[in-house]
């Protein structure tokens, strides 16, 4: 019978199958050729202290014990092209699991995107990095896949209580993810690779009957008596349903702006904001790994931080080991950045958003736009931030100890910002109780990472489309808006979701509760 263990061993242990099953069979006491075979089942790193250990949760199969290696397969979707219709506005990844579910459930969905497909996306993008020219409907945010697409496809989350991860997880890999995202602590498939996956989830829609639109921008909402009847397009097409999933994502403002107009209950959110701070990688696998060189067996290093400045949290947010930053601005005239990796993690720098906690009274001077008071907010610090780069892409950059210190950096080194940066003082981009808690953070930052503040380390502004500024609010139960019946708030955008997984996991939970009506 198959041994389960929790064992603790080098990363050069971990790495190799032979040495682990040498580890193994002295704890079990067998020889290690008695082992046939080791399944890993959980994995993570112990860094705590100077001799790295890896964490190994595995199952050890012995001569005579039946081995079959798992595969993970599709649920048997439906055909549903006859099949009573579900409009789900948005492909991300909210969108397209709430898609998957209703064909489960054999209800049929509509999917209406206003951005491109991911072969569309790619010149787009393009257009960003090399032009400097945006593409309002076609970008890092917009687009087949949604934000997460082109910016890093991690799927760690906390979001246990919301729903089943592993579910999430396992179809992602029926979707053609490696199948190592089901044991590592912290998950992650990579910009390079999820672009395909997303393709394929969408071909699958297609190929059970539902309907995927891009470039189809939705500018109004039917309603009657309170009840969505429909949407109406950019080209005045309209297309009728009664059941709407809302799954627009965190920077859909048109669609903030279009539900304010119709006095559709909307309320200002809090969310965080600051910068993306860029170190180069071996920098930090020093001083995670306290090392000089990390080695062939230890990933490139992340880090994670947070503390408490002013009376607020101050955090690292989306760190992306050997990644690089990108320009995520969805409207010309503004400057927006994130950070993504590839699936190997191989390039030579290291980046994190490093964001404050902002309070609803941090909203006051905008009063005016009620609740979309956050929003503008936002607006404002990314418009500035494009004004200081000389209205362009580029971003405005600063080394991280000339930050502290109230200094102009003389020179901006190449950082992975492809557009290119402009030497800015930082006090310049956000309000001052920002930039004070900003410079202080840094410096305790510095006290619990020695080596963290440095200058070699580049911070780019602004790190500001962390979550939504607005939440739409709904009904804990029927998971309907509070006001209008049939429009299911979901994912970033509504204000339910912070990431690929918990955004799919809500997909999920607004297509089951359409279903417990309609099927």
């Amino acid at each position: 019978m198959p041994k389960e263990l929790l064992v603790q061993v080098a990363p050069e242990v971990a790495g190799d199958e032979t040495l682990l099953k040498a580890h193994l069979s002295k704890l079990v006491g067998v020889t290690a050729t008695e082992i046939v075979h080791v399944a890993i089942l959980k994995r993570s790193i112990d860094a705590r202290q100077k001799a790295i250990k890896i964490n190994l949760k595995v199952s050890v199969f012995f001569e005579g014990d039946p081995f079959v290696a798992q595969k993970i397969v599709l649920p048997d979707y439906k055909n549903v092209s006859q099949a009573q219709e579900v409009i789900v506005i948005g492909a991300g990844p909210a969108g397209l699991f709430a898609a998957l579910q209703l064909i489960e459930l054999g209800l049929k969905p509509i999917v209406i995107e206003r951005g491109k497909n991911i072969r569309g996306r790619r010149r787009d993008l393009k257009a960003i990095n090399v032009d400097h020219l945006v593409n309002e409907d076609s970008n890092y945010c917009f687009g087949e896949g949604g934000a997460g697409t082109y910016s890093d496809g991690k799927l760690y989350t906390r979001s246990k209580k919301r729903g089943d991860v592993t579910r999430i997880l396992e179809l992602l890999v029926a979707f053609g993810a490696s199948a190592d995202i089901l044991i590592e602590a912290h998950p992650h498939i990579g910009t390079n690779k999820l672009p395909q996956i997303i393709q394929d989830i969408r071909e699958k829609i297609v190929e059970c009957g539902g309907n995927v639109l891009f470039e189809t921008r939705v500018t109004d909402i039917l309603l009657k008596n309170n009840e969505v009847q429909g949407i109406i397009t950019q080209n005045g097409a309209t297309i009728t349903a009664n059941k709407i999933i809302l799954a627009t994502g965190h920077s859909a403002r048109d669609i903030f702006e279009l539900l304010d107009r119709k006095k559709i209950f909307i309320e200002a959110k809090p969310f965080a904001l600051g910068v993306r701070a860029e170190h180069p990688q071996s920098l930090i696998d020093s001083i995670q790994y306290s090392c000089d060189y990390r080695g062939i067996h230890l990933p490139p290093a992340p880090y994670s931080i947070v503390k408490q400045v002013g009376g607020r949290g101050l955090y690292s947010f989306c760190m992306c080991p050997g990644g690089v930053i990108a320009p995520c601005a969805t409207n010309p005239g503004e400057v927006v950045t994130n950070g993504w990796s590839p699936s190997k993690r191989d390039q030579a720098t290291a980046n994190s958003g490093i964001v404050i906690e902002l309070k609803l009274d941090d909203f006051k001077p905008y009063a005016k736009f009620g609740a979309l008071a956050g929003m503008e907010f936002q607006k404002s610090i990314e418009q500035k931030s494009w004004h200081l780069a000389g209205e362009t892409q580029k971003v405005p950059a600063q080394r991280m100890v000339d930050f502290t210190q109230h200094k102009v950096s003389t020179d901006i080194p190449k950082t992975s910002y492809v557009p290119g940066t402009t030497s800015v003082e930082m006090g310049q981009v956000f309000p001052g109780f920002l930039t004070q808690i900003l410079r202080e953070g840094f410096t305790e930052f510095g006290k619990s990472m020695r080596g963290f503040l440095t200058n070699e380390a580049i911070l780019h502004a602004p790190e500001s489309r962390t979550s939504s500024p607005v939440r739409i609010p709904r009904d804990s139960e029927t998971l309907e808006h509070v006001q209008i019946k049939g429009l299911y708030p979901c994912g970033e955008g509504a204000g339910y979701a912070g990431g690929i997984v918990s955004a799919a996991i809500d997909g999920e939970k607004c297509a089951l509760k359409i279903g417990e009506l309609l099927v």
